[in-house]
This record gives C-alpha cells, structure tokens and sequence, in this order.
C-alpha cells in the first residue's frame, strides 16, 4: 500500500508541476502579447497620422502645380520676395 500511495503521489505532484509550469508559461506568453498589441495599436496610430500627412501633403503639392497664386503667396511668405511697386515692413518680436 505505501507503493501505491507514493506512486499517487509521484503522479500528483507530476501533475501540479506540468500545470504550473504551463500556467507560467501561458502567463508570460500573454503578456508578451499584451505588449506586442500595445505596439501594434502604437504602430497604427503613428500609421494613421503619417496617412493624414502625407494627404495633407499632397494636397499642397497640388496646389503648388495647379496654383499661380498659391505658389506666389507661399514664395513672398517664405523668402521675402515683392514685386516692384511694393515694400516689405519686417517687425522684430
């Protein structure tokens, strides 16, 4: 009788052991996952915003092929330039 009891208990704690190890191991496989979704959901967010630049971007880029009187707005406002009869007052903040 003490054989079999040890047996039993040999099987037991085999069990307990194979089920804790693998509870430890799903445990640490789900947080690796729960990270990688933060990632993911990170990624696609900075995926989305890219997408809205680059939108915002080509519009602009549309505008500048399309548009005399955008690409002279944006020349007088980024290098200074006027036309002859004109004078640029320049104020220091």
């Amino acid at each position: 009788m003490p054989i079999r009891q040890i047996i039993v208990a040999f099987y037991l704690l085999l069990f307990l052991s194979v089920g804790a190890g693998s509870a430890a191991f799903f445990w640490k496989t789900r947080q690796e996952y729960n990270q990688l979704r933060q990632v993911e959901l990170s990624t696609q967010r900075r995926l989305v915003e890219a997408e809205e630049r680059l939108r915002d971007q080509e519009r602009i880029l549309k505008r500048l092929r399309t548009d005399p009187a955008y690409v002279e707005m944006k020349i007088r406002q980024r290098l200074g330039y006027a036309r002859p009869e004109e004078f640029i007052f320049r104020f220091e903040d």
